[in-house]
């Protein structure tokens, strides 16, 4: 065969072609034309790759239906569907079968119908059975041909089949030679016309009837027939019936959804739509729906027609209300949920209830079971009034919930939210749904209700009340004077007693006037400032104001405060600076009252948590105005003997202080809220399940702002950060210790030997020549003062400097501060370093012969776990530059306060941006107290020319001296 010469006139067409084995295909050709304009017998097959040479002759829709029907060809559905190379006649002899059209032919119609789209306008031919592409002119019909399926029923059987019409004109195709060439969508060829049809009509349908008038079905098949043939075919196609009934018929449709609970698992939703009495499920995108009705030897066809796009945006609606499809397989509706460990068994009940007033607006109907063993549940908007009136000590709660039309006392609701129960047993027998967040927003307030059928609950509880009036979820109404409580961020200013020496800083005044609004309401409250704040001195603020207030009206008040031992001389220093008006007296010792009735003569009674446990019997006899514990943590254990004691105690008011309520666990907030609101925190066991289990293991943050709202009222705390801007930028305090009795016993010994060589050396006149011997002497006692193990390796007992020190560290190091520790003993930095050792402290160390200083400095202002730098004085008194640290303890007074100053001056310089604290610890009733005096006495002297310790000691009288080792 010549090839078309491309030089000269041709033409494209498209060819309608049989294939052996695969059908009717279509195929672009590239024709050679006569001299004359007519098709000569020269023509080939126009692929992608060789349409480039006829460019002239093409154009883009030629060049897409030539890439197009390529996929059609012969050779590229072989190599789609057979990997090995093969030759076609091998491939369709021997693999090729049955199985293997019925995959390939739809996907060769579906090219073949996008072709035929495109082909209106281009010449389209029918191909000769010896190949020749050109062999006959084939027109497309210009419109849709209608077909309508005729079905005649008689007494014997029914008759069936199609009539097609074009252009308002019956055409007769049986028997015509007509052929079907594409099945779906159908085209028919017929008198060299090509027709496509209305409704996607596959062409099966019309296959029999080439050749045959009609189909008849037997009347003992004819159920069967309508159910499974007509009915179907009714839906899709346009059906004229004798013999039986086809109503069309059009309604106005409600869309319905229906719960569907699932028992440990997810609940979910179905969806339907109502066209009158007829029910169709969400998803199957009918247009029309068919249903079947036979009455005797009658039967009717409902043809209901379906608003699919109104149905399509009902379930869009429900969409943005929060649902999602369940899987793409099923069409049934979950609640759209992110939290995996939530019950959703009941979610669909509950998403229906908080949109209830949307649904039923958009005209949604919800559907239950009728009756029988199903449960029926009450849909509809659940909510909560309440009412809060306040009593002497209790608040009264007045709430009704309502769960759709039906009110209910809440208190009935009491056990079930307690018990997390969700379903709810209404008097009339259906079941209301309680809503999920009830459960965390009211499980606590009616765990701490009192009453039987009434919700009461004590004045501590304002916080519970509070985090009521903020929620969302109820409705509050409260008296003014109530609602004036609850703001108790704006506290009344009161005045400061007329006998206190000195100021408080704002923050200390609004801790202040905050113990008075406690006292108002009689509530008992925590200070918990954070070390070296004040605390001590916004309480004795607090007492000598009771104080005075109470002479005013007649009367007397004492009041008892519990500290740890080490604090007593603090407290008792502090008391004298600022309340020297207030009697004080201190309830420890040997020889200690061992009746209450002299308390009465004092207006503050100090206390250890010690002596309280031995004297509860004495001290619960009397009645205080307050109590007041200092250091609270100390009564953190529950079983503890110091919270069972103090627990007996009986007065108005009562009162704690500390600067780390919670040492280790939230747990050890529930003794010393207990000890000042009994109840605030429910019962321990409850307390350790709602909410130190699930914020300590789970941290569950919704528990932590419940205990917070629970705590907040009574629990005042402002860090150092907080109120920075208050304070100056260093401040001293003095920190006075206790000797244990061990170490007592070991300072009089050493004191009295170098005593009495002390007056035998000025009664024989060789007391200058001993001088020396005197500075050694009071360096050991100063050491014993510290800690007896600084001079005898084998002494056992304990140093109470040494207990007071760890223990105010361990108060700083909670606050995550950073703390320099001095001393002038290397022997006593050397305990703290054992004892930090053993507990796994991370800590810098310097002294004189520490060589890398700048790799040591480096490492405390760095790291952030290495919050303790101890530095033996004279290594530490040049060249360090130590601004991370705030807290600065002093652990021995030196005889020059220059030096003492160049140590604080470590840290309080360029750079240092926080408040500085100085702890100066003095071990009381020892040299160090007194050496504290004469530093006070010779204070100028010293300025100007001590240096040195021997200078001091040569700046002592005789009668300094014996002053000293009194």
């Amino acid at each position: 065969m010549l090839r078309v010469d491309s030089s000269k006139p041709c033409q494209i067409i498209y060819a309608i072609a049989k294939h052996e084995y695969l059908s009717y295909v279509i195929e672009p050709h590239i024709v050679q034309l006569n001299p004359n304009g007519e098709f000569s017998l020269t023509y080939q097959r126009l692929f992608s790759n060789t349409a480039k040479e006829f460019a002239a002759y093409i154009d883009d829709v030629d060049v897409k239906l030539i890439r197009m029907l390529e996929e059609m060809e012969q050779g590229n559905l072989i190599k789609k569907f057979y990997k090995k190379p093969i030759r076609p006649f091998e491939f369709f002899t021997k693999i090729f079968n049955e199985q293997l059209f019925d995959t390939l032919r739809p996907k060769i119609e579906k090219r073949m119908a996008d072709a035929l789209g495109l082909l209106k306008d281009k010449p389209l031919y029918q191909m000769s059975k010896e190949g020749y592409p050109a062999e006959r002119k084939v027109q497309i019909a210009a419109e849709a041909a209608t077909v309508l399926f005729h079905f005649r029923r008689n007494e014997e059987e029914i008759r069936y089949f199609p009539t097609i019409k074009y252009q308002g004109m019956r055409i007769e195709f049986m028997f015509k030679n007509a052929e079907v060439i594409c099945n779906h969508p159908a085209w028919m060829l017929l008198d060299d016309t090509l027709y496509h049809f209305e409704k996607e009509i596959e062409g099966k349908k019309l296959v029999p009837f080439l050749n045959k008038r009609y189909i008849a079905i037997p009347k003992s098949s004819e159920q069967s027939y309508f159910e499974r043939f007509v009915a179907p075919l009714i839906e899709k196609h346009h059906v004229y019936a004798e013999g039986f009934t086809i109503n069309t018929e059009k309604y106005d449709a409600r869309p319905v959804i229906k719960p569907i609970y699932v028992e440990g698992g997810t609940s979910q939703l179905q969806l339907y739509f109502k066209y009158a009495g007829y029910v169709f499920p969400y998803g199957d995108e009918r247009l029309i729906s068919v249903r079947m009705e036979r009455s005797g030897d009658d039967y009717t066809f409902h043809r209901i027609k379906r608003s699919v796009t109104w149905e399509k945006n009902k379930f869009s609606y429900l969409e943005t209300l929060g649902l999602k499809t369940a899987s793409s397989l099923f069409k049934n509706l979950e609640v759209a949920i992110n939290d995996e460990d939530a019950d959703q068994s009941f979610s669909v009940f509950e998403w229906i209830n908080q949109h209830y007033d949307q649904l039923i607006e958009q005209g949604f109907e919800i559907e239950q079971p009728d009756s029988g063993s199903q449960k029926r549940y009450v849909f509809g908007t659940s909510k909560i009034d309440l009412a809060v009136k306040e009593n002497n000590d209790w608040f009264d709660i007045h709430a009704i919930v309502y769960f759709g039309s039906y009110s209910i006392p809440f208190i009935q609701l009491k056990n079930h939210i307690l018990n997390r129960k969700k379903e709810f047993l209404l008097p009339s027998g259906e079941i209301a749904i309680i809503p999920e967040k009830w459960f965390s927003q009211y499980g606590n307030l009616l765990h701490f209700t009192e009453g039987g059928n009434e919700l009461k609950l004590r004045r501590h509880h304002i916080g519970l009340v509070n985090e009521l009036a903020e929620g969302e979820m109820a409705s509050v109404t409260m008296t003014r004077k109530l609602q004036k409580l609850l703001d108790f961020e704006e506290l009344e200013d009161i005045d400061l007693p007329q006998n206190f020496a000195g100021n408080l800083r704002p923050y200390q005044k609004a801790g202040y006037n905050w113990f008075h609004f406690l006292k108002n309401y009689h509530f008992g409250g925590c200070l918990a400032d954070d070390m070296g704040l004040g605390k001590t001195i916004q309480t004795l603020a607090l007492l000598q104001k009771h104080k005075e207030d109470t002479e005013a009206a007649g009367g007397k008040a004492t009041s008892l405060v519990i500290m740890p031992t080490s604090l007593i001389y603090n407290w008792l220093a502090e008391a004298k600076k600022f309340t020297p008006q207030l009697r004080l007296m201190v309830h420890t010792g040997t020889f200690r009252y061992k009746s209450p009735e002299v308390f009465a003569n004092y207006d503050v009674v100090i206390t250890t948590y010690g002596i309280s446990r031995i004297d509860i019997e004495l001290m619960k006899a009397y009645f205080f105005d307050y109590v007041i514990l200092d250091e609270s943590q100390n009564i953190k254990n529950p079983s503890s003997k110091s919270f069972q004691a103090v627990k007996q105690l009986k007065s108005r008011f009562k009162l704690i202080l500390s600067g780390t309520p919670v040492e280790n666990s939230v747990n050890d907030l529930w003794t010393q809220m207990s000890f000042i609101n009994p109840g605030l925190l429910g019962i321990q066991q409850f307390f350790q399940n709602e909410f130190v289990t699930p914020i300590e293991k789970k941290k569950d943050e919704d528990k932590a702002r419940k205990l917070q709202a629970l705590i907040k009222p009574f629990v005042l705390r402002r860090t150092k950060e907080q109120v920075a801007t208050e304070l100056p930028p260093k401040i001293e305090n003095l920190f006075y210790c206790q000797m244990s009795e061990e170490q007592s016993a070991v300072y009089e010994k050493v004191k009295s030997e170098y005593r009495n060589e002390l007056l035998k050396s000025l009664e024989d006149g060789t007391y200058a020549k001993t001088q020396i011997q005197v500075l050694q002497g009071l360096i050991k006692l100063r050491q014993i003062a510290n800690h007896p193990v600084m001079i005898d390796q084998d002494y056992e007992g304990d140093s109470g400097k040494f207990e007071n020190v760890i223990h105010t560290l361990a108060t700083v190091l909670e606050g995550n501060h950073k703390v320099l520790i001095f001393s002038q003993f290397v022997k006593q930095l050397n305990i703290y370093r054992e004892y930090f050792d053993r507990e796994m402290i991370p800590y810098a160390y310097l002294d004189g012969s520490t060589q890398n200083r700048g790799d040591v400095v480096k490492q405390f202002q760095e790291d952030e776990k290495t919050r303790v730098f101890l530095i033996s004085i004279k290594a530490g008194g040049v060249g360090l530059n130590l601004t991370e640290a705030d807290y600065v303890f002093i652990l021995d007074p030196w005889w020059n306060p220059a030096v003492e100053q160049q140590a604080i001056d470590r840290t309080h310089r360029i750079g240092q941006t926080k408040n500085v604290f100085i702890y100066k610890f003095i071990t009381k009733d020892t040299v160090e107290e007194k050496i504290l005096a004469l530093q006070q006495r010779k204070l100028s002297l010293s300025r100007a020319l001590i240096t040195t310790e021997e200078s001091f000691i040569k700046s002592l009288s005789v009668d300094d001296i014996r002053e000293i080792l009194k």
